[in-house]
């Protein structure tokens, strides 16, 4: 698909996954991204963890409780659902991206092999060629998320061009992390996306003081699932459905523009498609009075140091052999 330099048709996928079966949540979400490029999208994204689905049973059945039979035989389900990068899982939207000429920025519960058996909540960007450009694992996992998720690193924490425009992402409450903001605007991001499990109560104060913030393009983009889209094969099902809410993610995804205000206000309680175009211009205009990173920083005296490393466990001193 041909991107003028100047403009951008995005599109936000606010859908259910089918929870924890990575398998058919990929395969709904291949249908999303055929129809965002039907519709125009140079960009589609997806919420957090989408891909198998966030942990919503960790605060509705004890998670916190020591040597649970039940915490294990969930955790074990959910590891086994993870994506594996380097074994291929997201081979088909890789495909999907350059059949279509689009690029897809997913979450997933990805598990690294190399870090044993733990996941982490990250943000995969893939570009309209179907090459998967960073992988950025979620730097610090929020309150009960510790529970599942493992802190993750700044090796993903990048941006990309595309067009005019420069596109970086954070996951949940990252958004609410100065310096992990700051990181990505230091590198020229002119369109932020923010990715949540599904909640208008985070969405719609800080898309908009993102936006304003970083003078930038912000996509806030949500999941909404229901006790009632649960999959009948899922484990513990009949458990599960005695202890969770009938709403676990409302939604809320939105985007605002460069002066803060709403260019789609959160939309709420169902599954929708939002596309909007970007004009860079918007970008360029507001950058007048205020560029954090540009006229408006004092690198002399204030500056960011980012350690872009991936960590690991493992550092051999020796020769290997």
């Amino acid at each position: 698909m041909s991107i003028r330099a100047d403009t951008l048709t995005v599109a936000l996928a606010q859908i259910a996954p089918v929870w924890l079966d990575r398998q058919a949540t990929l395969q709904k979400m291949l249908s999303w991204v055929e129809r965002a490029a039907r519709e125009g999208a140079s960009l589609v994204a997806f919420s957090e963890g989408l891909l198998p689905g966030y942990p919503f049973w960790v605060e509705n059945t004890d998670g916190a409780r020591f040597e649970s039979p039940l915490q294990k035989r969930l955790y074990a389900h959910y590891c086994d659902q993870a994506v594996q990068i380097n074994v291929g899982h997201l081979s088909p939207l890789c495909a999907a991206a350059a059949r279509h000429q689009i690029w897809i920025v997913c979450g997933v519960i990805e598990r690294d092999v190399a870090r044993g058996l733990s996941v982490f909540a990250s943000m995969v960007t893939i570009d309209a060629e179907g090459a998967i450009r960073s992988v950025h694992r979620k730097l610090m996992p929020t309150y009960e998320e510790r529970l599942v998720w493992s802190p993750g690193d700044a090796h993903g924490l990048r941006c990309h061009p595309l067009g005019e425009f420069r596109v970086g992402s954070l996951n949940c409450w990252e958004n609410w992390m100065p310096l992990a903001r700051a990181a990505l605007y230091a590198q020229g991001e002119s369109l932020h996306i923010a990715s949540w499990p599904g909640s208008r109560r985070n969405t719609e104060t800080i898309t908009p003081f993102i936006a304003r913030e970083g003078r930038s393009f912000a996509l806030s983009v949500s999941s909404v699932l229901h006790r009632d889209d649960l999959p009948d094969a899922l484990p513990e099902g009949n458990l599960l459905r005695d202890h969770l809410p009938e709403v676990m993610a409302d939604g809320g995804s939105c985007i605002a523009g460069p002066d803060g205000r709403f260019v789609i206000e959160p939309v709420v309680g169902r599954e929708e498609l939002l596309l909007a175009q970007l004009d860079h211009a918007r970008v360029r205009e507001e950058r007048q009075t205020f560029d954090p990173f540009g006229h408006y920083s004092r690198p002399e005296l204030l500056s960011l140091v980012v350690d872009g490393r991936r960590v690991s466990g493992l550092q051999r001193l020796d020769s290997g052999h």
